[in-house]
């Protein structure tokens, strides 16, 4: 598995507000408590994302999903769920942000 891609501005944005971050973390950490797994939660988090059209964090919960053992093909089927709730410019502008994440390569060895 690869490093863990950051994006500068997160990063600096970590280090400008570091008990924010610190406390954000341990809020991150309780919600993941629960009965799915980390492959699972994150696919869930990348329909949240997509719904809310953010992309960073559509990209985000790609990477982090791929690196929880989701497969390119189930990040795309996300997608396609996506195109009934959300709608179809949100379903490809959010292809368009997973595509990118596939092609990078801040994505798992596989």
């Amino acid at each position: 598995m690869t490093e863990q891609y950051l994006p500068e501005i997160y990063s600096r944005f970590r280090d400008r507000f570091p008990e924010l971050s610190k406390n954000l973390e341990a809020l991150a950490q309780s919600a993941n408590a629960g009965p799915l797994d980390e492959r699972t939660s994150r696919l869930v988090k990348l329909g949240i994302a997509i719904g809310a059209m953010a992309e960073g964090a559509v990209r985000s919960n790609a990477r982090r999903a791929l690196q929880a053992g989701a497969t390119p093909e189930e990040l795309l089927h996300v997608v396609a769920l996506t195109v009934t709730t959300r709608g179809f410019p949100a379903a490809v502008a959010s292809y368009s942000w997973i595509e990118e994440v596939l092609a990078s390569d801040n994505q798992p060895d596989r």
